[in-house]
């Protein structure tokens, strides 16, 4: 491994620096941290990106500033394993996003005029283009650079908004809401015919496909909605468990008649 030293910097965000590059140090560094490559820390830095999330939903400012610095942690790590690779640094990572910011909003660096938050966001998408475009990323398809890795209902709703602006888009909201329905008696249809395992969990897909799709024309992100829903269903079956603890009942041993009950008193009381 060679050693590269600590990038010159002042402040909080050099001792950062200065402090991954200890732990990275081949003679004096921390052992876990040697070990660790881009690919290995990857987990940690969605972990870290989604708690940066959940604090927002808790509405914890102390823990999301918290876990802030945790994620920024992890742009320190892969920032230190490039340039030990001699790819690049820390530096020219915030001098890569200064000029990508500086040059999508020419609106406000620059003299470019825009109507409003829509055609704002219709400018950024062809800066986007563009920048894909000189990277060599191919352009066969509207559809190129959305990568995989994203989570499936934020890389649905992407490709979804994509499809869109090529003009493959319902005209109405209605259409949208015949799409469910229609994905919906599919199933039912399947189930009816007792089709394979895979055939219902290709029409489930396409069903929450749909789901996304209806999101999308009601301004909303999917996953946020479906981490709203978590959280709603979580705090509700707490609730059951206390109310069926007060009664001295297990909830294993309760009938279907006496869940809905627990389940109804719950949304009364979160209602």
């Amino acid at each position: 491994m060679a050693h590269t030293p600590p990038e010159p910097d002042a402040g909080p965000i050099g001792e950062l620096l200065a402090i991954m590059a200890r732990l990275r140090d081949p003679k004096r560094g921390c052992p876990w941290d040697l070990e660790q490559d881009f690919a290995s820390i990857v987990p940690y830095t969605l972990e870290e990106a989604y708690e940066v999330a959940d604090a927002i939903q808790r509405g914890d400012a102390e823990d999301l500033c918290e876990e802030l610095g945790d994620l920024l942690f992890q742009v320190v790590f892969h920032a230190r394993l490039a340039a030990e690779q001699n790819l690049f640094r820390f530096a020219d990572v915030v001098a890569a996003i200064n000029r990508k910011m500086v040059r999508r909003h020419p609106h406000v660096f620059g003299d470019v005029a825009v109507a409003d938050a829509r055609a704002q966001s219709e400018a950024w998408e062809k800066h986007k283009a563009g920048e894909r475009a000189s990277k060599g990323i191919a352009a066969d398809s509207a559809l190129a650079g959305v990568p995989v890795s994203l989570p499936a209902l934020v890389r649905a709703q992407k490709i979804q908004r994509r499809a869109a602006r090529e003009g493959f888009d319902w005209p109405r909201i209605e259409d949208v809401v015949d799409k469910l329905d229609e994905e919906l008696s599919e199933i039912k249809d399947a189930l009816r015919a007792q089709e394979s395992g895979a055939r219902l969990q290709e029409e489930l897909g396409d069903l929450l496909f749909s789901c996304v799709n209806l999101a999308r024309f009601l301004d909303a992100d999917a996953e946020s909605l479906v981490r709203d829903a978590n959280h709603k269903f979580e705090a509700r079956f707490r609730s059951v468990e206390a109310l069926a603890r007060q009664r001295r009942r297990e909830l294993r041993d309760c009938s279907l008649e006496e869940l809905e009950a627990l389940w109804q008193q719950a949304k009364r009381q979160s209602d």
